[in-house]
């Protein structure tokens, strides 16, 4: 049995963020590189204490692969609308064609130990799905999802403006400095790398070919 699961807008958007992030993973890390240091507050600089300090990240995991600061920002800047852009229209469209509320809207018997124990269990059996309604999320992934799309993108798309020179005063503020906002940008992207590596490992254990089919045709197979 097939079931028609993903809606154009949603498969376009998830293809579009899903290079969109990989650019802006790798652009980052090459800017990071020019000072691989993290601070908080307004100002930190090569003598000031840094909470975080890292190596620098290896030409492979880097857009460019060679040293190239102002390279890296001009890759980085364009995803960067891009991925604001179309987060906005998806939003948008999410809200209109009622999306959100019909998938991702997390109901509070969901949340009950019960019903959590019971999907961990599924997910350790790896049953992904529910057989009564194999098309509805389960619990965790519309929290995950739901973390995503209203709380990691926005949070990286408003800690990067509060970086950006001659930006909004109070933006900065609300992330308590430019350091600030350059730290919990930091930070925001390292969950966004953990939530695409679990994602990619559920795809993996989930049946690769027909999860991506249905990301492509829409069309996703019931498994036996």
């Amino acid at each position: 049995m097939q079931v028609y699961r993903h809606r154009l807008i949603t498969r376009i958007w998830h293809w579009l963020n899903a290079f969109s992030v990989m650019v802006l993973i790798g652009s980052g890390l090459m800017i990071f590189n020019a000072h691989p240091r993290l601070y908080w507050g307004q100002y930190g600089a090569n003598f000031d204490p840094a909470w975080l300090e890292l190596p620098r990240w290896p030409g492979w995991m880097t857009i460019p692969s060679y040293y190239s600061l102002a390279g890296a920002r001009h890759w980085h800047l364009f995803f960067a609308l891009v991925l604001a852009f179309g987060l906005l229209i998806f939003m948008i469209w999410s809200l209109a064609n009622r999306h959100f509320q019909r998938d991702l809207r997390i109901r509070a018997a969901e949340l009950s130990p019960a019903n959590l124990a019971g999907d961990a269990r599924a997910h350790w059996g790896l049953r992904f799905h529910d057989p009564e309604n194999p098309r509805a999320y389960n619990i965790f992934q519309k929290i995950a999802y739901a973390g995503v799309i209203f709380v990691l993108l926005p949070l990286l798309i408003l800690s990067g403006l509060a970086m950006a020179p001659g930006m909004w005063p109070w933006l900065i503020d609300l992330f308590g400095g430019r350091q600030s906002a350059r730290s919990v940008h930091f930070i925001a992207m390292a969950a966004m790398s953990g939530f695409i590596v679990i994602h990619l490992a559920l795809v993996f254990l989930a049946g690769t070919i027909n999860e991506i089919r249905s990301m492509i045709t829409g069309w996703w197979k019931v498994p036996e």
